[in-house]
C-alpha cells in the first residue's frame, strides 16, 4: 500500500544478485520487497559505524529521516523482521 503523501525518492536499478537476494529474503519473512529493503536499511547502523557515515554526510537537511541518526522509535521498529 503506497501512501500518496510520502515523497518518492530516486530508485536505482539493483544488480541481479541484489534483486534475487532481496526477493528470497522477502519470501522468507513474508513481506513485500519494499518493506524488506526498508528492513535491510534499518539494520545498517548495526553493521556500519553511524559516526563514520555522519562525518562523510554532504546533506544535513535529511538527518530526521536518515537511518544512521539515532531515533528511539526507529531502533525499536527495526529490532526484528516481525516489526515489518
Amino acid at each position: 500500500m503506497c501512501n500518496t503523501n510520502q515523497k518518492r525518492y530516486y530508485s536505482p536499478q539493483f544488480s541481479a544478485m541484489a534483486s534475487v537476494s532481496v526477493r528470497r529474503l522477502a519470501w522468507a519473512i513474508n513481506k513485500p520487497m519494499p518493506a524488506t529493503i526498508d528492513f535491510i536499511i534499518r539494520q545498517l547502523p548495526s553493521i556500519v559505524d553511524p559516526a563514520k557515515i555522519c562525518q562523510s554526510c554532504k546533506d544535513s537537511t535529511k538527518c530526521k529521516v536518515c537511518t544512521f541518526c539515532f531515533h528511539p522509535l526507529q531502533q525499536e521498529q527495526s529490532a526484528t523482521p516481525a516489526a515489518l
